[in-house]
């Protein structure tokens, strides 16, 4: 009778420790400190949990209390992608800046200096970088959350980031695998599919993974996109094709190699869980090869862990599920959460560097100017921004834009903001002509954000740069539409460093 309490007591742990979940405020709760003690190992903590760095620090000291070795997961990826400044915007200016300048050494300096602000945080794994190949300009939730177009360019950045960001003390986690970059679904709303044959994915979407696994990343992150070359049936979190078959495969074997810890992509995307549900796409992801299930973006309460700590437990007793291969993925989070531990901070991450991320903003900047040399703006201006829909990786609650940083060095700067609604109720005309009578005898600076994938957006700036050529025009985005304006500024990103350096520009400043 006692073995069998123990069996039970053991397995319920191990259900518990793959589980990376989410909760809700700025303090931790009751029933997720008790959890702690049950056999929780990981918490993912997203920009509803962060006020201020002291405040994220005292609750990571409050969780670290309960358990010795607990993995606090945040997803920081920089740029447009904050957790940390969700509230103000990124000091740091996103991957695609960073391939833009295509300097290594800044993105390890970069990613140690972001794991450094994590570390001192109390964050122990960063479920980034985005080693996402950005092969379809229209991919609605990737674009500037790649480092490019190119797999080496992508690659060796990926690369840089691992090292920069374990440099700090961090482990990092390389997703979406085995590539998000092809796709023009956000597997947030739908299942993606991506009909690239193997020798493509091999030349093009692994390419980074591998120069990841390579630099020695200590996690990877599923993406749940069907890939058929793979597995015609499964998305690859719940493919042992794909996880098993292709990530943990020897290389001798055509694998990647990789050891290490295997986390899902949420579960509460709708990829999985309009498909499969939460219970059973986890208990798949965990026999597929996956290691850790992250949960907790939209599903943040005690009710949804118990449910798939049951799930794991049941799933064990029916046989859907070995015990073997439970206790194997738990084995993996203990061991990570034992190297985030035993780690800590290093020397090489003790002396900050404050303003790298906003140097890295400036030598990204592509500047494009009409007619001659650019005259720097000295009078007030009216920003006209043109604002797509965020997708639920960015959110909408991070602030982007220029107006901010140009009301700061040019005061009486105003800003309007016009989205696809304003488009298709009024028409181009009725938001053309509501620009130009806010602006009056100011000069217009419109931002825009992957302006060649809104059809809407397009023709509002071309129908602005007719009426007012000396239109100063800043995409933040994906510079993937030509340069129009008398002065056309390509960010590369909408962090708000971004946002500064090319007020800096636009000002002479």
């Amino acid at each position: 009778m006692t073995t069998l309490v123990r069996s039970a007591d053991t397995l319920t742990r191990d259900a518990l420790a793959v589980l990376q979940p989410g909760f809700t405020g700025t303090e931790a709760p009751d029933w997720l400190l008790r959890r702690l003690g049950e056999g929780l190992t990981s918490v993912g903590l997203f920009g509803r949990n962060v006020h201020t760095p002291e405040q994220l620090t005292a609750l990571s000291t409050r969780l670290r209390a309960e358990t010795d070795g607990l993995l606090i997961a945040i997803d920081e990826e920089g740029g447009d992608v904050t957790r940390l400044e969700v509230r103000g915007g990124s000091s740091f200016p996103g991957n695609l800046a960073l391939g833009a300048v295509d300097d290594t050494g800044l993105t390890r300096a970069v990613a140690r200096e972001l794991g450094r602000r994590l570390a001192d945080c109390g964050i122990t794994l960063n479920w980034a970088p985005s080693a996402d190949v950005n092969s379809n300009p229209g991919n609605p939730v990737i674009g500037v959350r790649s480092f490019g177009s190119d797999p080496h360019l992508v690659a060796r950045h990926t690369a840089a980031y691992v090292q920069g960001m374990q440099s700090a003390g961090v482990a990092a986690c390389t997703k979406h695998f085995p590539g998000h970059g092809d796709t023009a679904v956000d597997s947030h709303h739908d299942l993606p599919r991506i009909d690239a044959g193997r020798d493509t994915l091999h030349a093009r979407e692994l390419v980074p993974f591998k120069a990841a696994v390579a630099a020695g990343t200590k996690a990877v992150m599923s993406a749940h996109i069907l890939v058929p070359a793979l597995d015609g049936d499964l998305p690859a979190t719940l493919s042992p094709a794909a996880l098993h078959g292709l990530l943990r495969a020897p290389v001798a074997a055509g694998g990647l190699g990789f050891d290490g810890l295997i986390v899902t992509d949420a579960v509460e995307m709708r990829a999985i869980a309009a498909t499969y549900g939460i219970e059973r796409g986890s208990v798949l992801a965990i026999a597929a090869g996956a290691d850790a299930i992250c949960v907790g973006g939209g599903l943040a309460d005690e009710a949804t862990v118990l449910r798939l700590r049951d799930a794991l437990v049941g799933a064990v007793r029916s046989g859907a599920l070995t015990e073997e291969r439970l206790a194997e993925a738990a084995g993996r989070v203990r061991a990570l959460a034992r190297w985030a531990r035993d780690t800590g901070r290093s020397p090489a991450s003790a002396h900050g560097d404050p303003e790298v991320g906003l140097r890295a903003a400036r030598r990204a900047l592509r500047v494009t100017a009409a007619g001659g040399p650019y005259e720097p703006l000295r009078t007030p201006a009216y920003v006209a921004a043109f604002t797509p829909v965020a997708n639920i990786a960015v959110g909408d609650e991070t602030p982007w834009g220029v107006a901010a940083e140009l009301r700061r060095l040019l005061p009486a700067t105003t800003t309007g903001s016009f989205g696809p609604a304003d488009a298709e109720q009024a028409g181009t005309s009725a938001v053309l002509a509501n620009v130009l009578r806010a602006a009056a005898d100011r000069r217009i600076v419109a931002v825009v954000r992957d302006v060649h994938r809104h059809p809407w957006m397009a023709d509002a700036l071309a129908a602005l740069v007719a009426a007012r050529p000396d239109t100063i025009v800043v995409e933040m985005g994906v510079p993937q539409a030509p340069p129009v304006g008398a002065l056309h500024i390509a960010t590369h990103g909408a962090a708000r460093v971004c946002g500064r350096a090319a007020a800096e520009v636009i000002t002479g400043g």
